[in-house]
């Protein structure tokens, strides 16, 4: 999704949860220079173009629906925990580090590729973990992009590898993990889980 088409869905973003476009643009220039120019930007293409692709959530249904992955594997940020805890592991794993662990240090090592995102409350954790991971990274934003610094669209983990999947020219998208009605969370995440469906409604996915 080019940017000019994204930015008033994120400039509609920013007013409802009374986020900072400011902060933003501060998380995505450091994550710039954590990652040093590292982009494996084609990688990732080379996994999804063409191809079925499954994106897995982090919802409490995600391991009763593990029967229905298939092609290249995205996980959400934790999902990733619950595949490998299955034998899975997924080709890339979308994150803003908020559900990191050390595995993602060994599947970073492994080969997966790391799709780190920048926002406004997640400058400690970009420190913290950028410098840890070894293997094939992809920096995103939700802001305006930069030089090595990616923005496919989408606003939470699992959406913005819908998102990811959807403009990198997957064949197919295949999604699972996913609840966007759950009512036990609270109520920021409750507004993230309406703008996730909101989102991927304008890229043709109803869950």
């Amino acid at each position: 999704m080019r940017f000019t088409d994204w930015e008033p869905h994120y400039t509609a973003i920013l007013e409802y949860f009374g986020f900072e476009r400011e902060a933003d643009e501060a998380a995505a220039r450091l994550l710039a220079e954590l990652a040093d120019d590292r982009d494996d930007l084609g990688l990732l293409e080379s996994l999804v173009r063409g191809r079925g692709v499954t994106v897995c959530g982090n919802a409490p249904s995600l391991p009763d629906e593990l029967d229905q992955v298939e092609g290249t594997v995205l996980a959400a940020d934790a999902a990733a925990e619950v595949l490998a805890d299955h034998g899975i592991r997924p080709d890339a794993v979308f994150t803003d580090l908020d559900g990191a662990t050390d595995l993602f240090v060994d599947l970073s090592r492994q080969g997966t590729v790391m799709v780190v995102h920048a926002h406004g409350d997640n400058i400690p954790l970009l420190r913290h973990w950028i410098p840890l991971l070894p293997g094939p990274l992809v920096a995103t934003t939700q802001a305006a992009p930069l030089p090595h610094v990616h923005n496919f669209g989408g606003f939470t983990d699992g959406d913005r590898a819908v998102f990811a999947a959807d403009d990198l020219g997957a064949a197919s998208v295949r999604i699972i993990g996913f609840d966007l009605a759950d009512r036990n969370v609270d109520p920021v995440k409750r507004g993230k889980l309406f703008w996730a469906g909101e989102l991927l409604h304008l890229i043709g996915y109803d869950l």
